[in-house]
């Protein structure tokens, strides 16, 4: 069984992925920002709460040497956390500012992640790295009038999860010795669409799952729905 850190793990996504692996088995460290959302969901789990804010550098290295002094290593990193940004803000008003807010948490968040944990899933003997990215990244999805992604209007999360996409097929290159892949939740009701999308979070979860627990063996450098490996096109 494996120790895994999941970011952004009180709510919606990543607490459900940290259910569904504690339910199995494996150790989960729940990370989020708010300590006391991020405690009380931990205390619901039964597992350890980590605070950690993917935008600040000093509490990611707090969060990385917290886990070095009490799980000493890890093995599977889960970067989850994100946020939709530019909320009822058109297209024409959007700022640099907008833009950047999106990109310190959707990607830059998980650049100071993977980071801070390299040194602790050096020590895995299966070390892995997922990336919680979207269809709506993917230029394919947002031009094939039937599917979801291709009815939004959202320039500055799409083009988030687009970069945190390629952030893992550069890694995955980069580090060889570690499994990196991205998953595509799909459209699931969470928070981040205010509860609109069709798949229930269980559903949602199920290509981070999947990518936690297949085990050796496995390809780097994917990209995975609930249905499999997809396209990165």
């Amino acid at each position: 069984m494996t120790t895994t850190f999941i970011t952004g793990a009180n709510k919606g996504l990543g607490l459900e992925t940290a259910r569904r692996l504690v339910e199995l088995g494996h150790t989960v460290i729940l990370g989020a920002r708010d300590p006391e959302r991020g405690a009380a969901a931990a205390r619901g789990l039964g597992v350890r709460f980590v605070r950690i804010d993917v935008t600040d550098d000093d509490s990611v290295r707090a969060a990385a040497a917290d886990v070095e002094s009490h799980e000493g290593h890890l093995d599977v990193l889960v970067n989850n956390a994100g946020v939709a940004g530019s909320h009822g803000v058109e297209p024409a008003d959007l700022s640099g500012t907008d833009v950047l807010d999106v990109m310190d948490v959707n990607v830059a968040g998980a650049v100071r992640t993977t980071t801070a944990f390299l040194p602790l899933l050096a020590r895995s003997a299966d070390p892995v790295i997922i990336n919680v990215s979207s269809g709506m990244g993917s230029l394919e999805h947002t031009h094939d009038p039937s599917r979801p992604e291709s009815h939004a209007v959202a320039p500055v999360y799409t083009a988030s999860k687009a970069a945190l996409t390629m952030l893992t097929t550069q890694y995955a290159k980069a580090f060889p010795h570690i499994r990196i892949n991205a998953a595509d939740p799909g459209y699931t009701a969470t928070d981040l669409n205010a509860h609109s999308g069709p798949q229930t979070v269980t559903e949602g979860t199920d290509a981070v799952v999947a990518l936690a627990t297949e085990g050796p063996g496995h390809a780097s450098g994917r990209i995975v729905d609930r249905h499999g490996e997809t396209s990165w096109s």
